[in-house]
């Protein structure tokens, strides 16, 4: 893989009702996440920023439904589901929550975004874990495709991990990422003399100038 575009999925239902969306309740995207999607389509069909040889969503329906709505600008590539790349996974306890009964039933003991071996969410998927998945789910694209541009319609969370990883950062804490919907963040896989491996790049982040004229999202 010599090009990774990581893109937001669009503003969801789920953020808008203010609920904990893991896959069994995520719902898609809200009519404003729709619009966003359709402008990212837009801009990458009248212009062509790069080639990609494949199309990438995680599972979850607010990443597939993004994907789907963009995919038409690279005409004749299909969008493969690969679960690895979904978000940070609240578990059974906590998926559907609203914030607030989050907070009134949890909080502040299960919050210790610090610890990465701690259940952010009870019984769910801890941070470690999280960015074990992602990890492993980029790694298997960059065996199976070496040398490839590659478009991942994914979450923040994962957007959040991936960067931590390529660019070497702590697992938590450091620095704090506001990944915008729709938005792309690019990096490439460049040699990087006398060593002798591969390093990525980051070329850009937070890129939604095809936003610019829509409400801000919730």
């Amino acid at each position: 893989m010599s090009r990774l575009v990581l893109v937001r999925h669009g503003e969801s239902n789920v953020t808008v009702q203010r609920v904990i969306g893991g896959l069994a309740t995520c719902s898609g995207l809200s009519p404003l996440g729709r619009q966003q999607a359709e402008r990212l389509r837009d801009r990458w069909t009248a212009h062509r920023e790069f080639e990609p040889d494949l199309l990438v969503s995680s599972t979850y329906p607010r990443a597939m439904e993004t994907a789907d709505i963009v995919a038409p600008a690279f005409p004749g590539l299909e969008v493969a589901r690969v679960a690895g790349f979904g978000e940070h996974d609240p578990g059974p306890i906590c998926d559907g929550l609203t914030y607030d009964e989050f907070v009134a039933r949890f909080s502040p003991q299960a919050w210790q975004p610090d610890d990465p071996f701690v259940s952010t969410f009870p019984g769910g998927e801890t941070i470690a874990a999280f960015h074990y998945r992602v990890g492993t789910a980029l790694r298997t694209l960059l065996d199976e495709h070496p040398g490839r541009s590659v478009v991942v319609f994914c979450h923040g969370g994962v957007v959040d991990a991936l960067l931590r990883q390529a660019l070497r950062a702590p697992g938590t804490g450091g620095f704090q990422v506001f990944t915008r919907n729709t938005s792309i963040t690019e990096l490439e896989m460049v040699k990087s003399p006398p060593a002798p491996t591969n390093m990525w790049r980051l070329v850009r982040y937070n890129d939604a100038a095809h936003l610019n004229g829509l409400p801000p999202a919730t």
